[in-house]
Parts: C-alpha cells; structure tokens; sequence
C-alpha cells in the first residue's frame, strides 16, 4: 500500500479508522527526510495491513503544531486510536522494522491501565494521550508469545 498524505481534513479520521497507522512527518527542505522516504515507502510496501501516512508539515503547520513536531523527519505511531510512539530522528530500515513490530505486539491492555485510558468503543473517541515518554513503546514486559493465540514458542 503506497503511502497515504494527511491534512487537518482527513487525520483524525484516518487514525480513529484504522488499527495502525504510522505518521511521517516531513519538510520539502529536509536532507534527512528525502533519506527517509524510500525506507518508509518500503515498510508500507511490505506491512501493507498497517496505514504508513505522511505530513508535510510546511503545508500542514497546524497538524505540525499539535502534534509538537519541531524537527524532521518525525514519526508518531498510533494504535487503536491512541498516540503510542513519537520521536524525530531517521530510522534506517531495520529500526524502522524493529519499531513496527513492538507497535503490531504491544499489550494494549497494559498501555491503556499505565497511561489512564479507557478501553474506546468503536465510533467513540476516548481520551488522547499527549505524549509517551520514548521508549515506551514495545511488547509488554514479561515473557513473548508469538503466533496463533494459545500456541507459546519454546
């Protein structure tokens, strides 16, 4: 799935509908964003179930505003509706991947009772969450289960 532009018009939408979209925020002068975009065009290339959306903030500066983006590229990751990762800075292709899955294997129900969320039923909006600290992102602590439900890896 190619990359999806976001303006004030279309963001809240695109993030209240969609189990998990990434947000590249980027700047038409920006070195390191021209960097950045086949990288990012490529993980939407390959996680093609997980919405990879861009700002240019030029163009957006409110989007850009509320969201507290001061450098470039930054990327904000939400999750069910819910802001889970931002941070500027590239990110060469395997940290790239790497933040992909914490996001796809975190534990919702853990992040919601650490950050005082409420489970949001779909078509309601619960609260927002400002601003994770970084790194607060990624699986729950305590041992990993991948796969089918039930099945444990040894």
């Amino acid at each position: 799935m190619p990359t999806m532009p976001l303006t004030q018009q279309n963001f809240q939408t695109v993030v209240a509908t969609n189990h998990i979209v990434l947000v590249d925020f980027w700047a038409t002068w920006c070195g390191w964003c021209t960097r950045f975009a086949p990288v990012y065009e490529a993980s939407s290339e390959t996680h093609r179930d997980i919405v990879h959306a861009t700002v240019e903030a030029e163009a957006e500066p409110a989007l850009a505003a509320a969201g507290q983006v001061d450098r470039y590229p930054w990327i904000m990751a939400f999750r069910e509706g819910m802001l889970v990762y931002s941070q500027a800075g590239f990110l060469p292709g395997d940290q790239l991947e790497e933040l992909v899955q914490q996001i796809r294997w975190m534990d919702m129900d853990a992040f919601r009772r650490e950050h005082g969320q409420q489970e949001t039923v779909r078509g309601q909006k619960g609260p927002t969450v400002e601003s994770p600290p970084a790194g607060r992102a990624g699986p729950a602590p305590g041992p990993q289960s991948y796969g089918w439900p039930g099945l444990r890896s040894a």
